[in-house]
């Protein structure tokens, strides 16, 4: 499974608001530290702008911030916001039809339970988590796991 970069300079959009929570950030601030151009950008900005993720302010001395407190953004909800359709293969596509397995296919219904799996390990996190340091290494693999 991969995730698309629209969907990754959400997050890493979204985490650095949070970790300069009340600064507002400028566009060409946040395409540096993603290593992204200011183009794309702009599109996944628009698109967190009309989510209601962040709120742009214009003017001179304009740019973004987050619209709501970082713990109350869910990481899984955004990761559906902007992975709508989510593809994981060419099943889920238009031409799907042309499938030899037809509707009842079985590997269709277990890449549908693996997407579905995969957003709900993603619900839950909140924003703040990303930020904070509570996905370290060490929380994720557990402390043993490094020795």
């Amino acid at each position: 499974m991969r995730l698309t970069v629209k969907t990754i300079l959400a997050v890493r959009t979204l985490t650095l608001c949070a970790a300069h929570e009340g600064e507002t950030l400028r566009k060409a601030q946040i395409a540096e530290a993603c290593d992204a151009s200011k183009a794309h950008l702009g599109l996944v900005i628009n698109q967190l702008a009309q989510t209601g993720y962040i709120k742009t302010i214009r003017g001179r001395r304009g740019g973004l911030r987050l619209a709501r407190p970082a713990d109350e953004i869910d990481v899984g909800q955004v990761f559906r916001d902007f992975e709508s359709e989510f593809p994981i293969s060419s099943c889920f596509t238009k031409r799907a039809e042309n499938c030899p397995s037809g509707p009842e296919c079985a590997l269709k219904r277990i890449l549908a339970a693996a997407r579905d799996s995969f957003f709900a390990a993603m619900d839950g996190i909140p924003l703040s988590d990303l930020v904070d340091g509570k996905f370290t290494l060490e929380n994720l693999l557990g402390e043993d796991a490094l020795v």
